[in-house]
């Protein structure tokens, strides 16, 4: 065994093994193929051993972190992504990707515990879909190994390189859906908060473009032409973010899409006339809604379609049961971390490192006074999102950009609770 085998960390460790069970993992740009995948809140930490400092790299990779629990306890690393085939013991694991997670283990000062990762990882198969051991190889036994296929435990065996071996392939099991695991699965589909999801904050500007889509003519001149907006591209991208379109190589409605063109036909007699009414609307700050009436309910069922919005919905309305009818943003955070805490994480705090290391204790407690700081907020969240849910008469105040925000002042009530 070499001394630089016996060197690896589990920090390097859970980083060769995120390279290799997602190397094209990246939310922010690519959402083509769903893949999300997040580290434990103890790998955010300067240190990982009283002396051993955590490389600076090796946290950037790992990054984001949050706490996840999953099955009874919270893995080092868990995600959502496709597999490569030689992951699996199968090809196909079904319409959705896998829910993954992994423990991992490295050289401490009484050696490598693979038993208890295997131990931990069969334990995550409560709610996962497939588990891993990630161990250095020198120290994985063939009773490792055997125990591990009696469990079905995957076994990845990592070298002072950074090559990661495939030593035991796992079987993918169906398993419940938690509230957890939904949020990740959230973040790696095509509805996930990414920085790109809502770059506007008029519903207006996302129920135009399926209407100049369908329209004869180029979408984005008859976007201009009748001034639904002039940034196409934020248009096209939050029109997906709301299930409207499907933005591959070419862009197609959805039936949630093809219902705004009915609407349109139906109001308006041609989505043409539709498209004119939409010019008459430019820059008006009136509450969408009670602007236009017919086009507002619209725009709040389709707003409501999105994922986050009924669970934001819903908890706004728990609070407001509880007398507290106008939360601030820090009030709404520590209510939903304390109910969903991956969810509420996921939705409202950027995933850059620093960042998290700030708002998140190592074992992924809440700081508080790190919420006070506007900064640390998705902007197309507590921004964009927020000001449609004020335009489709849900919430009571707009948004406000992360570096104006004030979120011990930012109201986040419901307008009509019951």
């Amino acid at each position: 065994m070499s001394s630089a085998t016996r060197s690896l960390s589990e920090p390097q460790v859970l980083a060769h093994t995120k390279r290799r069970l997602f190397p094209t993992e990246d939310v922010e740009s690519d959402r083509s193929s769903p893949s999300y995948v997040v580290a434990d809140t103890q790998f955010s930490q300067a240190e990982w051993l009283p002396g051993r400092p955590i490389d600076p790299a090796i946290r950037n990779c790992l990054a984001p972190f949050n706490h996840v629990r999953i099955g009874g306890g919270y893995p080092d690393l868990v995600g959502v992504g496709p597999l490569e085939a030689d992951l699996l013991t199968v090809d196909r694991v079904g319409d959705e990707p896998p829910l993954i997670a992994v423990e991992a283990k490295g050289y401490a000062s009484d050696g490598v515990d693979t038993r208890r990762g295997i131990v931990q990882a069969y334990d995550r198969l409560h709610e996962a879909n497939a588990a891993y051991l990630a161990a250095p190889a020198d120290a994985i036994a063939e009773t490792d190994r055997t125990l591990a296929r009696e469990l079905n435990v995957g076994v990845l065996g990592v070298d002072s390189a950074g090559d990661v071996d495939v030593l035991e392939t796992p079987r993918i099991v169906g398993n419940r859906t938690t509230t957890e695991a939904t949020a990740l699965r959230f973040q790696a589909g095509a509805q996930g908060v990414a920085n790109a999801s809502f770059g506007l904050n008029h519903p207006k500007n996302y129920l135009g473009y399926p209407l100049a889509h369908y329209a004869d003519g180029d979408t984005g001149t008859l976007l201009a032409e009748y001034d639904v907006v002039g940034a196409v591209t934020d248009a096209r991208r939050g029109a997906e973010f709301l299930g409207l379109i499907e933005d591959g190589p070419r862009v197609e409605l959805t039936s949630l899409g093809h219902e705004v063109v009915r609407f349109a036909r139906s109001r308006c007699g041609s989505v043409t006339a539709a498209l004119e009414e939409f010019q008459e609307w430019y820059r008006s700050r009136t509450r969408f809604v009670d602007l236009a009436p017919e086009w507002g309910q619209l725009a709040r069922r389709i707003v409501f379609e999105y994922p986050a919005t009924e669970l934001l919905v819903t908890e706004l309305q728990t609070m407001h049961d509880d007398w507290q009818p106008e939360p601030t943003l820090v009030d709404l955070v520590e209510h939903m971390h304390e109910l969903h805490p991956t969810f509420a994480v996921e939705l409202f705090v950027r995933s850059d490192e620093a960042v998290r290391g700030r708002v998140l204790t190592e074992d992924g407690r809440l700081r508080s006074a790190a919420l006070e700081d506007g900064s640390v907020y998705h902007s197309p969240t507590v921004f964009q999102l927020k000001a449609m849910l004020y335009h489709t008469g849900i919430l009571t105040e707009r948004g406000s950009e992360p570096n104006r925000l004030e979120p011990t002042e930012d109201v986040w009530a419901l307008r009509e609770p019951v």
